[in-house]
């Protein structure tokens, strides 16, 4: 290993891996069950999941509350949205339609706390020394999670938000050919660190090497993507397929 990454590891600059910790501590002789303690707190440092039935269990409006505070605190936001438009752009209808139990086997939740810490939340959208990309695929736009109106309503929503001077609404569509598949949801928050949501719940990645691959990756999309009048129009066709369908 090179003296320069030992320097930006002890200036806290990079983040370790599990294998570099592993690596110094062989170097180092540190005992067994040291060494043990040490790659544990690597993994921990690196890696965090939260299962959502621990959200379940605390109030799903705490992990509201968890959003809030990493978006105050952040400058720079860029989502990637391949299933369904985060909390920020949903209207109260929708929002309701995608935090109500879904499963026998799902907990239960306060579901019109969570909907009003939601609609709270996106009081930071007009803050605007804060710049959101929110980078989504036709298949979000158009999956059809609530009733046709609600469906509408929400398309011509995030048509509106994207007029925002400090907030890019981009959307990939179905015509165009991706070299990559769009698996998770995930959020950068800076260049600090990646969540990304799961079914069962969401991991937290702060490995500058993982934000650096999500940021590409995030950039790769996002180079096949509409963006600007382009995108805002398509959200308002949408809204207007919706209401077709209704008829």
């Amino acid at each position: 290993m090179s003296q320069a990454k030992i320097s930006r590891i002890e200036t806290g600059k990079t983040l370790p891996t599990v294998i570099d910790v592993e690596r110094i501590l062989a170097g180092l002789e540190v005992p067994e069950e040291v060494l043990r303690d040490l790659v544990a707190l690597a993994r921990a440092a690196n890696v965090d999941y939260t299962a959502w039935w621990t959200y379940a269990r605390l109030g799903l409006y705490q992990k509201q509350a968890e959003l809030k505070a990493l978006e105050e605190s952040s400058r720079r936001m860029r989502h990637f949205l391949p299933a369904i438009p985060t909390g920020l752009l949903h209207v109260p209808a929708y929002a309701t339609r995608t935090l109500s139990k879904t499963l026998p086997s799902a907990p239960a939740l306060d579901v019109a706390r969570a909907v009003q810490a939601r609609m709270d939340r996106q009081a930071v959208l007009d803050d605007q020394s804060r710049h959101f990309t929110f980078l989504m695929t036709e298949q979000a736009v158009r999956w059809q999670r609530a009733s046709l109106p609600v469906m509408a309503e929400q398309a011509v929503h995030m048509a509106e938000v994207a007029e925002k001077p400090n907030v890019e609404i981009a959307v990939i569509p179905q015509s165009v050919q991706v070299p990559a598949t769009p698996m998770n949801i995930f959020v950068i928050y800076d260049n600090r660190l990646v969540t990304v949501e799961l079914f069962s719940g969401e991991v937290v990645l702060r490995n500058p090497q993982d934000v650096s691959y999500h940021l590409d990756l995030f950039e790769l999309f996002m180079s096949h993507a509409l963006t600007g009048a382009d995108a805002t129009d398509f959200l308002r066709r949408c809204a207007n397929d919706f209401m077709r369908e209704r008829e």
